[in-house]
């Protein structure tokens, strides 16, 4: 282990505008990225007496043989700075948010040439998209069975899947009109894949879109005196309402929210989100965290907002407004950077009882 003293840079040398600075050990690698305001004031601080600094801090300064610092023009740039490195470096002394793995997600595979719905657990994967976390899994199985009704995606495994295309023979799910049947040529991969988003947009909160579509088709159904196709589609009507009323109404219509929540001790954070749109409660995440320094409440929900938002693949997920316990120190700087990647406003607040989010 280094002595601190053997590379503290000489307070001259540091300037006093703004930046973002990396600690490096023996081999080069990143151990922690950070931010500040005066750079000369904040690394100055990492060097003083041992004894006064948190017992993770003093493992870093320690651990680390160099520090490096990079001058921006503004605390917004630092925090965007900040961001990107901790991205590409995910230093094992900074503040890194674990998924909670527990709970099982519904899962479309976009990212295959016939997207398949299933349920997953465990790390998340490029290219499919994520809708939950559920408890319990059966509060999935029962989803899916009634979504199949209207958007009957494949939910076959990829063996099954080979096995109808040689055979030329569908599974039992094609049979029962819950599965459309790509294997054999029912419907073409183009068709199919549009089945599939239908199926993302209406359980990202595309809702009513579906059902006044399918109201209309129900109407038609009844001038033409169809009253077969009529009834399916009064039965389909029914079933992705059943869905839709599974999630409470919580706040207005109107609301489009995520609303954060931390619980904490001395050595580890727990944070749990949830995810509103049109005023109901579409899904929930949650992260546990150990804590490498002694680091605030504000400047532990800074940097999970950079983590959180940073790592979408779909920057629209971003909702309008962003709600937690404690405003960052560098609040209108975070939100901006939301703003950014949303390519909208993005409002970040603390709510107060008696008000809502507009």
């Amino acid at each position: 282990m280094a002595d601190p003293a053997s590379y503290r840079p000489r307070s001259g040398e540091v300037p006093t505008s703004p930046g973002v600075y990396r600690f490096r050990d023996p081999d080069g690698r990143v151990l922690y990225v950070g931010k500040a305001k005066n750079l000369r004031s904040r690394l100055a601080s990492y060097f003083q007496d041992p004894a006064g600094l948190h017992p993770k801090t003093r493992a870093m300064v320690f651990t680390a043989s160099s520090v490096e610092w990079t001058v921006v023009g503004s605390e917004l740039e630092a925090l965007q700075l900040e961001y990107t490195w901790i991205k590409q470096y995910t230093p094992r002394f900074n503040i890194m948010y674990r998924d909670d793995k527990s709970y099982p997600y519904l899962a479309v595979t976009m990212n295959e040439k016939y997207p398949r719905v299933q349920v997953m657990r465990g790390d998340r994967r490029k290219g499919v998209k994520y809708f939950g976390p559920f408890h319990p899994a059966k509060a999935i199985r029962e989803t899916v069975d009634l979504m199949l009704r209207v958007f009957p995606v494949r939910t076959c495994s990829a063996g099954v899947f080979r096995r109808a295309e040689l055979s030329g023979r569908p599974c039992l799910m094609g049979y029962i009109d819950k599965c459309a049947a790509p294997c054999v040529g029912r419907v073409s991969a183009e068709d199919h894949r549009q089945l599939a988003q239908d199926f993302c947009d209406f359980m990202a909160g595309d809702a009513h879109r579906y059902i006044r579509r399918l109201e209309e088709q129900m109407k038609e159904a009844v001038a033409d005196l169809r009253y077969e196709d009529a009834a399916r589609r009064r039965d389909d009507i029914a079933a992705l309402k059943r869905v839709f009323e599974r999630n409470a109404v919580v706040l207005s219509e109107s609301t489009e929210a995520d609303i954060f929540a931390f619980a904490e001790d001395e050595l580890e954070a727990a944070v749990q989100v949830f995810h509103v749109r049109e005023g109901r409660i579409r899904g929930q995440r949650g992260w546990v965290v150990e804590k490498v320094e002694d680091v605030s409440g504000p400047q532990m929900v800074e940097q999970l907002l950079e983590q959180v938002y940073g790592s979408l693949e779909d920057s629209s997920r971003i909702p309008r407004e962003v709600l937690v316990p404690e405003l960052p120190e560098d609040a209108e700087q975070v939100a901006t950077l939301l703003t950014g990647l949303r390519g909208a406003q993005v409002s970040l607040r603390v709510p107060r009882r008696g008000t809502s989010a507009p």
